[in-house]
């Protein structure tokens, strides 16, 4: 019998291009980044360094994918953005709370090593945690096959951030009269995807030939951590959500006590081309509401007398804008005539 028969790399594991993979994160993760705190890539665990500056440090984790927008890369062959995507839906998140993001880690799971595809995706995700102000520290590269068919793959990301108790966003810091304000979105962000691809199937649509789609729909979730965690330090916000799956009520009624209500103006919405594009081609207003974010990435809770405060912390393109207020009913959510969708 021949004794090379049975190997790993026969049974499409390839070890060697894996670890050629880890050499290439750990050099690139640590290109630009000053004084190193501790060399981690690689190891069998991350250590990181706690904020000496914080008095009672809370620890925050979140844990998120980028769903099937994973199938519009592969469509369109462009996968350097993913990986910004992946950071965002888990650091937004953690904002959520009142919490800086400390570190990231990834896991990504393929049928077979692509060392190009996977560099690409890297190097996103480096950006995100560089836009995000967050060490990438670790992660996994799961090479499947069998599980996945040929050039598939899946991608995951966990992140851990630091609060001081104080500070933490609790519901109960939300008053009667207090403003929703409306921070745009970059686009789709990662969420609704299946929806889309059902509908870009049905119609038969190219997305390779379709120039508007193509850039729309791999368009990177916008991060927002910068912003908002320096109206956190200016005590700036009494709460905020990121708006995700299940679309604008489903996300604010997770942060509203239960003695009051969202009371939203939805023909305040400035909606983005994207979403005119989805309605136009059938999808109706419920279904927009409840699947996507519809131009509103997230949502921040303030008191009236910080508005003007508030905005100039944003670039143009993400200026908050008021689309409701606190009101006191018993209902969670209560939403006002319907989205002017070509607004």
């Amino acid at each position: 019998m021949n004794k090379n028969l049975f190997t790993y790399k026969k049974s499409g594991v390839d070890i060697r291009a894996a670890d050629k993979f880890v050499n290439f994160i750990s050099k690139i993760s640590s290109e630009k980044k000053g004084k190193k705190k501790f060399d981690n890539i690689g190891g069998f665990g991350s250590i990181s360094n706690i904020p000496q500056n914080i008095k009672d440090p809370k620890i925050v984790a979140c844990t998120d994918g980028v769903g099937t927008k994973i199938e519009i890369a592969n469509m369109i062959n462009k996968y350097d953005t993913i990986g910004i995507d992946l950071v965002a839906m888990s650091v937004n998140d953690l904002i959520v709370q009142g919490a800086k993001p400390l570190f990231f880690l990834d896991y990504i799971s393929i049928n077979k090593i692509d060392l190009p595809k996977l560099k690409s995706i890297i190097k996103g995700i480096i950006k995100g945690c560089k836009i995000s102000d967050c060490d990438l520290v670790g992660g996994e590269t799961a090479e499947m096959p069998g599980t996945y068919t040929k050039g598939k793959f899946d991608i995951a990301g966990f992140a851990v951030g630091i609060v001081d108790k104080k500070k933490i966003l609790h519901k109960k810091r939300i008053k009667k009269n207090d403003l929703i304000l409306a921070i745009p979105s970059s686009g789709l962000h990662s969420n609704g995807y299946s929806l889309v691809r059902h509908l870009i199937e049905k119609k038969k649509i190219n997305i390779s030939k379709n120039n508007f789609l193509k850039k729309e729909l791999i368009r990177p979730t916008k991060i927002y951590v910068n912003e908002i965690l320096k109206l956190i330090n200016k005590d700036l916000i009494r709460g905020c959500a990121n708006i995700t799956g299940g679309g604008l009520a489903d996300n604010i009624k997770r942060i509203i006590p239960n003695n009051l209500c969202a009371e939203i103006d939805l023909s305040k919405i400035k909606t983005l081309e994207i979403f005119r594009w989805l309605k136009k081609n059938g999808i109706k207003d419920n279904e927009m509401l409840k699947t996507f974010n519809c131009g509103v990435g997230f949502c921040i809770v303030i008191n009236p007398k910080s508005l003007n405060d508030v905005i100039k912390y944003f670039p143009k393109e993400f200026k908050p804008y008021v689309i409701g207020e606190i009101i006191n009913k018993k209902i969670k959510v209560k939403l006002n005539d319907k989205i002017s969708w070509f607004q």
